[in-house]
């Protein structure tokens, strides 16, 4: 029996090694349910701070605007105190910003909770990225990657088909303390992998675990046009993603009639699992189509990609997806749900394979610098398109004019990936190549 318990908890074993991943994984959980539960209920906070649509992105904007400087801050604090000091202070940002989004009296307060919550969430996702890469290092990294995204997407889930569910039985105040205790929980998990790898670091010797995302300006200037595309993308295809899905519960409930809570008279769980078998049935549902679909096709799709090449033909394939979908959901009734499904698709293809394209197209010196410029971009665009989207829905009282601006970023995006191609394919054609 002691034999066994020692070669389960020994830190050379492949046991340990999973271990510190689900710890890991979970870390992020939390924080992944508490960015959408205002989306989730938006029109009762619409209701209850007597505000617009405008505000919902507002809440958004503010995590993207903190999430910009955090990411160009974070990397260097990992560096100069530690990743496990570093992610303790990153998933205690994260637990006092969704405490005060769930406390606030007024909407300025609940700002200033999301903007604190940006400053934990982003970095410490740039944290968890280093632990990773720390204890898979050459080992299965792709599959560890996947799984830590599949768990963290699946607090976005949850928060979408659970948070109007929490607010029905609970109030919407006590829906938003249901997540910032999950981000406790989350804080909770953190702590248990700093004291796994404490424990670990000095009979294993460790790589040290440097910030991952860390911008070093001087390589900026080096990079390869093919880069800049890539930014394009990812700072297109994303704006036409997350700031949608923001206030898309809404959306399918006022143009298509779809319940925003189903299963009343059942018991809480009961209701969860009620609304996550109706997906396709209900305006929270429909919204989580996109999540749910990249949980649980992200794996597959990024071992697809290693073994089958052409990266920069698959995101031309995943930028065209996004013009038509958006395109009927904006000017059709007919049902959301085969739109949701192709931008599902999308989100499966695009992220499979601008992320690992970056090592491909930069030196490998400058990942580092490259992936925390990514980042930062990508967080510009995601602070300006919802308020863009809340702004453009009040001034028009419809549907239709956000919708055909996803289209257009989806358009944009399309553009850049066929620049990016035929970049690629002066630059040697890496992207296109199988591992």
């Amino acid at each position: 029996m002691a034999n066994a318990e020692h070669s389960f908890f020994a830190p050379a074993g492949r046991p340990y090694r999973f271990i510190i991943l689900a710890f890991a994984a979970l870390m992020a959980f939390g924080s992944y349910f508490a960015y959408d539960s205002v989306g989730a209920i938006e029109t009762t906070l619409i209701q209850v701070f007597h505000t617009d649509r405008a505000a919902i992105g507002t809440m958004y904007t503010m995590y993207s605007v903190a999430a910009v400087f955090a990411v160009l801050a974070g990397g260097f604090l990992i560096d100069r105190v530690g990743v496990r000091r570093a992610s303790l202070i990153f998933s205690s940002f994260v637990v006092a910003g969704a405490a005060l989004v769930a406390w606030a009296p007024s909407l300025p307060v609940l700002y200033a909770g999301r903007v604190l919550f940006g400053i934990g969430s982003e970095s410490m996702i740039v944290a968890q990225s280093a632990i990773t890469a720390r204890w898979f290092e050459g080992k299965e990294l792709a599959m560890a990657f996947g799984i830590t995204l599949t768990i963290a997407r699946l607090g976005t889930l949850f928060s979408f088909n659970t948070e109007e569910l929490l607010a029905s039985r609970f109030g919407w105040r006590g829906a938003l303390w249901i997540a910032a205790a999950l981000c406790l929980a989350s804080l909770l998990c953190n702590w248990i992998y700093t004291l796994m790898d404490s424990h670990a670091e000095p009979i294993l010797h460790l790589p040290e675990a440097g910030s991952g995302d860390k911008i070093t300006w001087s390589d900026v200037g080096k990079f390869r046009p093919s880069f800049w595309y890539a930014v394009g993308i990812c700072v297109t295809f994303y704006s036409a993603i997350f700031p949608f899905t923001a206030l898309a519960t809404d959306f399918f409930h006022d143009k298509w009639g779809m319940p925003m809570a189903t299963a009343e008279g059942l018991g809480f769980f009961s209701g969860v699992f009620y609304n996550l078998t109706h997906m396709f049935t209900t305006a929270q549902g429909t919204t989580s189509i996109i999540i749910a679909a990249s949980m649980v096709l992200a794996p597959f799709a990024g071992n697809l990609v290693d073994r089958v090449g052409r990266r920069a033909t698959l995101m031309v394939v995943g930028s065209l997806l996004i013009v038509p979908a958006h395109l009927l959901l904006g000017l059709t009734h007919l049902s959301p749900v085969l739109s949701m499904m192709v931008l599902g698709a999308a989100f499966v293809l695009v992220p499979a394979c601008i992320w690992p394209s970056v090592p491909l197209i930069v030196d490998a010196r400058c990942v580092g610098t490259a992936f925390g410029l990514m980042t930062a971009i990508q967080n510009l665009g995601l602070a300006a398109y919802p308020i863009a989207n809340g702004a453009l829905r009040d001034a028009t009282h419809g549907y239709t004019a956000s919708q055909i601006m996803f289209a257009a970023l989806g358009f944009l995006g399309l553009v850049f990936s066929i620049l990016l191609l035929r970049a690629d394919r002066h630059e040697g054609g890496r992207l296109e190549r199988a591992k």
